[in-house]
């Protein structure tokens, strides 16, 4: 085996949490071809127990331990420099040392940069056959957060959009190769990095379809003759808490006005404020934390993702899917999933929509859109055959 190095801005475990899905199901492809040497984040105190784990997939590794509330001081001196605030928000003189160090000791030809602020790390190695995955184009995802925001946090997101695009598309020009998470991903960033858009490319998430199961042994989470709707995700993360704030206000009223016994569950790590005042509304459940996400998709009636601002592949609608639940989708939380509305999933734009399709569901009690979303995910969202594109990517001369 030949030597890899591996950087991630987030330690890559547990496996179906979040951003973490991607980046730990690609470490597990990797160690099975190379000896990889992983240098990585822990940004919460609750990962440093997956620390053996991710170690024991690693023939060397490097965990740095990164305070949210300090790196998120820190880079703003970013916005005095013309820098890009997530680079500053990841620099750490100890991970440049201990990278430093392994490329030396270990001789490593080959380096695979998972996300764009982790490549600082490896700008110093232009001879390298050097590729990274950006997965989301997340210039554009500041972009859009500018629009959203009134100043003063709009004037600071349009410096990242700015500032974080410049860097990439350095990167795309300077590395073999750049992926993403889809397809259209990858088309917008060559409309925007058009010099570079010979080397771009992207393989699609996959989905761990035994854990995600239709057929789980679990009981419902849910009280006798109550319907659900669910969401799912982390509920500290911007997106998420735009998207239940504008269902819970705009959509859920109406569908309880029509389905007197439906309930909402907001289920996710880490609620921020303004997603726990949402409990204070009739039928309306936060859950914090659960030990398994799973049960609340399985047995609810329907699930939602109407997301309003979304980069790259929404894996909650993914793994809803792969459980053979009913999804009604927004157009954005739907980008980059090869599925068909009214077959697969519903598709809703606009709180009309969105109370039409999930009454429609309620209603019916259409049983067929389940088992072809699973089946869906079976044959079009698995990790080793979607994988396959990163070593032939590695190994280009």
């Amino acid at each position: 085996m030949e030597d890899l190095l591996l950087l991630i801005h987030r330690i890559p475990y547990p496996p179906n949490k979040g951003d973490k899905i991607r980046s730990y199901h690609l470490l597990k492809h990797l160690a099975q071809s190379y000896r990889v040497h992983l240098a990585t984040f822990v940004d919460d105190p609750d990962d440093w127990q997956h620390v053996p784990r991710v170690e024991a997939l690693c023939a060397s590794s490097h965990f740095a331990k990164l305070n949210p509330l300090w790196a998120r001081v820190r880079s703003l001196g970013a916005l005095f420099g013309n820098r890009s605030l997530s680079l500053d928000y990841y620099r750490d003189a100890s991970t440049k040392a201990w990278v430093d160090q392994a490329v030396k000791q270990h001789n490593i030809a080959r380096v695979l940069v998972f996300s764009s602020a982790m490549a600082q790390y490896a700008d110093a190695y232009p001879g390298m056959r050097r590729v990274v995955d950006f997965c989301d184009v997340d210039s554009d995802k500041w972009r859009q957060y500018a629009e959203q925001k009134a100043w003063p946090m709009n004037m600071l997101y349009r410096h990242e959009a700015r500032q974080l695009l410049a860097y990439e598309r350095k990167v795309a020009r300077e590395y073999d190769a750049s992926l993403f998470v889809s397809q259209p991903e990858a088309d917008l960033f060559r409309q925007l990095a058009p010099e570079s858009a010979s080397r771009i490319g992207h393989f699609n998430n996959g989905v761990d379809t035994d854990y995600f199961s239709p057929t789980p042994a679990s009981s419902s989470p849910y009280p006798a003759g109550q319907q659900a709707v669910v969401f799912t995700g982390a509920m500290d993360y911007w997106p998420n808490v735009d998207a239940v704030q504008w269902f819970a206000n705009d959509v859920f009223p109406q569908l309880r006005a029509r389905f007197p016994n439906l309930h909402f569950y907001i289920v996710g790590a880490r609620p921020s404020a303004p997603v726990t005042a949402l409990a204070q509304l009739p039928g309306v459940t936060v859950t914090g934390t659960v030990p398994d996400v799973r049960p609340y998709i399985l047995h609810a009636d329907v699930a939602v993702a109407p997301l309003r601002i979304a980069r790259g592949i929404q894996n909650k609608v993914l793994e809803a899917m792969a459980m053979a639940s009913r999804i009604v989708v927004s157009p954005q939380a739907l980008e980059g999933i090869d599925a068909t509305p009214g077959a697969e999933l519903m598709l809703a734009d606009g709180a009309p929509e969105f109370v039409a399709a999930v009454s429609q569901l309620l209603e019916t009690r259409n049983h067929t859109i389940g088992p072809a979303a699973r089946r869906r995910v079976e044959t079009q969202y698995r990790w080793p055959s979607n994988l396959a594109c990163i070593g032939e990517q590695l190994e280009c001369s």
